[in-house]
């Protein structure tokens, strides 16, 4: 889903529009680990970059974008730093990672988790099990040789895997992030609308998905932030809502 010429625009979103029944929740069939489960893993605390929380006793929520780095990004990650909020980037390769280096690395040098979307978008359960481990490979070396950190999340496109991925990912050192809060904000630039949808379906250990290459997503943060931490939620990358527990390779997460 990537905003890099018409054609390619209007399948990206055909595509997105023919996977909105995955769409809040990511493959319906999948056997994934909650992030109330994947705490009881390990017994401990956790420091974070932003503080120390415990999403044991507090109501943790994470913000994750999808399909950026792009020209919004910038804007997104100064309205992040100025409400103190952490999120988790799942960055897509080509024509994002590549041609936007320095967000990649001021992402993480601000202490969000930079995490990868795979490189070229490519629906992992369609193509064979040498261009899925292409396609997990790429981004993580370019992300590593910008940041220092080799990604250990992934986000599948449409949210779409199966046991293949699994093993790959497993290989690769990989966990896979579903999520249980979408604006759908492929289908509208309606900043107000992108709130109202995130706010009516947000809850206790809710991982939103959000896209930062779409015009209406950013403006719609800083309310999104306001009105969650009004409600008394702590915002956390996914790592930290899962803490003391850690993202095993090959899992599947979602609330």
């Amino acid at each position: 889903m990537e905003r890099t010429g018409a054609g390619f625009r209007a399948a990206t979103m055909f595509a997105a529009a023919t996977a909105l029944a995955l769409s809040l929740t990511g493959c319906a069939n999948v056997d994934a680990t909650a992030p109330s489960a994947a705490r009881t893993q390990s017994a401990g605390g956790v420091q974070a970059r932003f503080g120390s929380v415990d999403c044991r006793e507090a109501k943790c929520i994470a913000l994750t974008f999808d399909a950026g780095p792009s020209e919004n990004s910038a804007r997104l990650l100064d309205i992040l730093k100025e409400k103190h909020v952490p999120a988790t980037f799942f960055l897509l390769g080509k024509r994002h990672i590549e041609k936007y280096p320095q967000l990649v690395r001021r992402m993480a040098a601000e202490g969000h988790e930079v995490a990868s979307h795979t490189w070229d978008h490519k629906i992992l359960t369609r193509i064979e099990p040498d261009e899925i481990r292409a396609e997990l490979e790429r981004p993580n070396e370019e992300i590593e040789r910008l940041t220092g950190q080799r990604p250990t999340l992934m986000r599948p496109p449409q949210g779409r895997t199966d046991d293949t991925v699994h093993d790959i990912c497993r290989e690769l050192g990989l966990s896979e992030v579903l999520w249980s809060v979408t604006a759908k904000d492929y289908t509208t630039t309606d900043s107000d609308l992108i709130t109202r949808r995130v706010l009516a379906q947000s809850s206790r250990d809710g991982i939103i998905l959000l896209h930062d290459i779409y015009q209406g997503t950013v403006p719609a943060v800083p309310g999104i932030i306001d009105a969650l931490k009004e409600r008394g939620y702590v915002f956390v990358t996914v790592p930290q809502l899962l803490a003391p527990g850690t993202a095993e390779p090959g899992r599947v997460y979602r609330p």
